[in-house]
């Protein structure tokens, strides 16, 4: 078994992107507690780290599920991103298979233990909320290619991106320290879900000629090229927007708009998307994005706690 090809599935450029919501949702979550109950630092925190890790334990996994679905369905054939292991021989299917598995037991295992650090042996309605959120994101990174109603063949997989990489991990994340809720968290939340479903846009963009020759029928095949840049547009703009809205209500110095330098990448993005005239081009945009994104994460969890 060749340990490298399993390095090359895990596709470990995506896992910044993936622990940006975390970034978010928890140091507003502890920078709260903090005030409250005169805490540390937050990387001195368990919690943290083990909301951390599962977040890359789930995106190894839905990395390894979707090198594993669209290679037993045939639809990295021809593909202009980094090469898949499955399709390219490199990995077998029945051994993505069981590395899929051994990903799962490992990623549920971080799960339990976070909400074991989140909430003790008390607050049980929260824990049996939480387990079952853990649950839901493990099926939704294995549903997203694999099986006959794989969403991301159905044009579901912004939405589901929106919603896992977005609300629940910054909300989630924030929940995990403060056990309460606020209106304001939704907004970072949003940003972080916007970005986020801005890189897979990216991604179907670039594939979307093959992804219509393997009628995989993502949101950019569904709106064609021209509408679904001005969807990306609307993805980082938004993202924009409701990050400073969040400050605005929750002014308290001028470093709170730190954030705004992660944007100038990013409004690059967005010219270099609008004048594209060769999908495949569009690859190294990916990992701008994502980083970008990163930053934002970075940036924006210092200035709010200034």
């Amino acid at each position: 078994m060749d340990v490298t090809s399993f390095i090359k599935a895990a596709r470990l450029r995506t896992l910044p992107l993936s622990v940006s919501g975390i970034i978010v949702g928890s140091s507003i979550g502890f920078n709260k507690v903090m005030v409250l109950e005169s805490k540390n630092y937050l990387h001195e925190n368990p919690i943290f780290w083990l909301a951390i890790l599962t977040t890359i334990g789930l995106q190894v996994l839905s990395n390894f599920a979707n090198d594993y679905g669209d290679g037993v369905k045939g639809s990295d054939t021809n593909r202009k991103g980094e090469a898949r292991m499955v399709s390219s021989g490199a990995i077998s299917p029945s051994q993505m298979k069981n590395a899929m598995t051994i990903t799962t037991i490992v990623t549920l295992t971080l799960a339990i233990l976070l909400i074991y650090f989140a909430f003790g042996k008390s607050n049980f309605v929260y824990s049996i909320l939480f387990f079952g959120l853990g649950v839901a994101s493990i099926a939704a990174a294995i549903k997203y290619t694999v099986g006959k109603s794989a969403y991301g063949y159905s044009g579901f997989g912004d939405l589901f991106v929106f919603l896992f990489f977005g609300l629940l991990s910054v909300v989630g994340s924030y929940f995990l320290f403060t056990k309460s809720l606020s209106l304001p968290i939704f907004l970072p939340a949003i940003a972080i879900g916007l970005l986020s479903t801005a890189v897979l846009n990216l991604n179907n963009l670039r594939d979307r000629k093959e992804d219509k020759k393997n009628n995989k029928n993502t949101l950019v095949v569904k709106l064609g090229n021209k509408k679904a840049k001005k969807y990306h547009y609307f993805l980082i703009i938004g993202a924009l927007i409701v990050s400073v809205v969040y400050v605005l209500i929750n002014y308290k110095s001028s470093m709170q708009f730190l954030f705004l330098f992660a944007f100038i990448p990013l409004f690059i993005n967005v010219l270099t998307v609008a004048k594209n005239k060769q999908p495949e081009m569009l690859d190294g945009e990916l990992k701008k994005v994502a980083l970008s994104t990163f930053l934002f994460a970075i940036l924006f969890s210092i200035g709010q706690n200034f």
